[in-house]
């Protein structure tokens, strides 16, 4: 497999391509996370991930394949972003406490002209988690650059998490076997 370009700095996605034994350098770009309110929310986490990969496409060397991905988590169809501070990390992890939510990951891969996009869904529940818990763990773990305010990895999801189906990956950041399939396509 060519080495691809990784859009994003996020240290999850970096292990999972790692751990996949895919060739990539990273480059990042700021980009607007803004989105149109009419769009579902596969085509949301699509929409912010294909921003992410035109900011470096219009940057990087001819040739390379770009890989860029957004996840978000959606409780009741409101998309949960990424929390302000602590308080706000405490009140997201209450509503999720108990609840099924959905973790989805838009992906975009532009080669050449060529694009692939898609979106993973990953359904999550968890148990009911008490207000100490839930300060533990974000005083522990600081979950303030997770969209949710969790990662599955750490501790909530060891203790947590009642079930998920679905891609786990996914829920990291990235569905990295989807993904491969992909990169062998380009």
């Amino acid at each position: 497999m060519q080495k691809i370009i990784l859009a994003s700095q996020s240290p999850r996605r970096k292990q999972l391509l790692e751990w996949a034994e895919v060739p990539f350098e990273i480059q990042v770009q700021e980009t607007d996370e803004s989105y149109p309110a009419t769009l579902t929310v596969e085509e949301t986490a699509i929409h912010i991930a294909r921003n992410k990969a035109l900011a470096i496409k219009a940057s990087a060397a001819p040739g390379k394949p770009i890989l860029a991905a957004d996840t978000i988590v959606v409780l009741n169809s409101e998309i949960i972003g990424k929390p302000k501070d602590r308080d706000d990390a405490i009140a997201i992890l209450s509503k999720l406490s108990g609840q099924h939510h959905k973790v989805i990951t838009g992906v975009v891969i532009l080669s050449g002209s060529s694009e692939i996009a898609f979106a993973e869904t990953t359904d999550v529940e968890f148990h009911e988690l008490s207000k100490a818990q839930l300060e533990f763990y974000v005083d522990q773990y600081k979950p303030y650059d997770k969209a949710g305010a969790y990662a599955i990895q750490e501790w909530i999801g060891v203790v947590g998490i009642k079930s998920i189906k679905g891609d786990f990956y996914n829920v990291m950041g990235l569905p990295v076997s989807r993904v491969v399939r992909a990169l062998e396509k380009v």
